[in-house]
Parts: C-alpha cells; sequence; structure tokens
C-alpha cells in the first residue's frame, strides 16, 4: 500500500497535502480538524540512512530544543513482505508553525538574530564523542578537530575543478591557519545547514518558532555553524551578526580567525556541490567569495 494510501487511513478525517517531491524523498502534509499538524516524510529505498539520521537526530535536540524542532510521532521502515505491494519507509513529524524567515522582511533583524543565536546555544550543548559527519552515528569518527578538518579541507580542494591558481591559494591558506584548526577539543552537534531557510518565524509578533532540516549534520567544532550562518544568510549585515553574536554568549578570543577559515570550507564545498550536479550560474560568484575571503583579487592575464 502506497504511504499516501496508508496516511488517509490513519487520518480519514484529515487534508492530505503534497508538499514537496524529489528523487530521495516525498512529503506530504497532515492538515487535521483536531490535533497537530503533521508532516509525513517518505524515503526511496535508496535513501532510509536519510530516514535513519533524521531520528537519531531530533532525538539528541529533544531534551535541549522541546518544541522548538519537529517531534518524530511514528516511524516505519520499508515493508518488503509482499513484492507485489511494496511500502516505503516514512516518518511521521510534528509540523512546526511559522514561515520560513527567507521568506519575511522583518523591521529589525538585530532581535531575531538573537534568537537564533540562543537556539545555536543550545544545539551546541549537546556534545559529541568524536568528529565526523553523523548518520545514525559517526561515520569515520576522528579524535581531533585539525584531524577532521584537514581531511575535510583536502577532499574539497581535490574536488575543486575551478581556477588552478584559485586552488593553489586556498590549499597555502589552509596550510598557513591549520594551527587554528587545534583550538577546538571539544566536538558538539551541529546542524550545519542553519540558515534563514531553514528556520520558521511569527509574521506578526517575529517570535522564531523554531527550525528544520538535520540531513546536514555533523559532529564538529561549533564555530562550523556560526560560519556557515554567515556566510548563508548575514552577508555583512551588521544588525544580522551583532544579534547573533549577542544571543550566543562567549565565544573564544580566535573566533573570528577561525570562523573565516570555516567560511572558506563552506564557500568551497558549495562551489563543488553545485559544480558536481552541474549547476554552473552561481559558479563564478561563489569563486569571487573564495577570493574575497583569501583576500586576493582575479589574476586577469
Amino acid at each position: 500500500m502506497r504511504v499516501e494510501d496508508l496516511t488517509r487511513k490513519a487520518y480519514p478525517d484529515s487534508e492530505i497535502v503534497p508538499r514537496s517531491g524529489g528523487e530521495l524523498n516525498t512529503v506530504f502534509e497532515v492538515r487535521r480538524s483536531a490535533g497537530p499538524q503533521l508532516i509525513v516524510k517518505v524515503y526511496a529505498p535508496e535513501s532510509t540512512w536519510r530516514q535513519a539520521k533524521e531520528i537519531h537526530v531530533y532525538g539528541l535536540l529533544a531534551h535541549e530544543l522541546g518544541d522548538a524542532i519537529p517531534q518524530v510521532v511514528h516511524a516505519e521502515p520499508p515493508d518488503k513482505t509482499d513484492e507485489t505491494d511494496e511500502t516505503d519507509a516514512f516518518t511521521v513529524l510534528t509540523k512546526l508553525d511559522g514561515v520560513p524567515l527567507s521568506e519575511t522582511s522583518p523591521p529589525d533583524w538585530r532581535p531575531i538574530y538573537r534568537q537564533l543565536g540562543a537556539l545555536l546555544a543550545k544545539i551546541h550543548s549537546i556534545r559529541q564523542p568524536a568528529y565526523g559527519y553523523l548518520t545514525d552515528h559517526i561515520i569515520d569518527p576522528l579524535p581531533t578537530n585539525s584531524q577532521y578538518m584537514r581531511r575535510q579541507f583536502a577532499k574539497k580542494i581535490d574536488e575543486f575543478h575551478g581556477d588552478p591558481e584559485l586552488k593553489q591559494h586556498i590549499a597555502q591558506y589552509v596550510d598557513q591557519r591549520a594551527a587554528l584548526l587545534e583550538r577546538n577539543v571539544q566536538p558538539v552537534l551541529c546542524h550545519n545547514d542553519f540558515h534563514e531557510g531553514n528556520v520558521l518565524v511569527d509574521p506578526n509578533t517575529w517570535q522564531v518558532r523554531g527550525f528544520v532540516d538535520v540531513e546536514n549534520a555533523i559532529a564538529a567544532d561549533p564555530l562550523m555553524d556560526l560560519a556557515k550562518t554567515d556566510y548563508y544568510s548575514i552577508h555583512d549585515d551588521k544588525a544580522k551578526l551583532d544579534g547573533l553574536l549577542d544571543g550566543y554568549g562567549e565565544l573564544p578570543p580566535e573566533w573570528r580567525e577561525r570562523t573565516t577559515l570555516y567560511r572558506l570550507y563552506h564557500a568551497l564545498e558549495l562551489w563543488d556541490w553545485l559544480h558536481s550536479i552541474g549547476t554552473v550560474d552561481p559558479l563564478d560568484s561563489i569563486a569571487g567569495d573564495l577570493r574575497s575571503i583569501l583576500g586576493i583579487t582575479r589574476n586577469r592575464h
């Protein structure tokens, strides 16, 4: 039986609305007349690890974040008992109220980003046993941030197929600042995609309702998260940055240098990913971001 049909059977008096689709999963919204609104995520057979990751990460977050994250109501693995009527894996989650921050125009960004900083601080209070990529466990865990980030930089630099001179500058920049990677000694849970598109707000009160999409979560230096929020959403906006830092709390003395190094990583990773899927239009702009972070100009000859 299809998951959509199962959902209609479980919630017969509800409206089932397709939210999105793609190669890896399909999403339905369950609009109930009574009780919390729900989201049903259906996972293609090759991406059931995403289901396991989502359940694991939301479980890690549940105690500290409470209603600021979706709650896992029910989860089912793929049912292959009947080859003629196979059911994909699916997870039922509570639906957070609000609209994506990226779709709004607040009168004052600072108080909103103060709330985002406080949320990030709560996420980062959740310690992890090692550094690495998360699913329902840490894949290829490493004991130090230096080992982990050196591995990540080496991989992303190798995958960079843009300007060879820029590639060389990136490698040199990382080598010259590698000592910064040793400053963090405690891995924590990082959302690793904490930008305005994944944050939900009430557009009437400008209260942040929570965040979604933990698919990129890692165990890492908490400044990796601040750097990604900075690169993806802040864009030199002083009100946003001041609010984020105010809400987050105390930072290490060299936080600017480490965050700059991590912004370089996030820009490099984004360039590599877009190139790998054939999305070439933004690549020149991202290369410009890389040069700006490095403090160099494009060679015109």
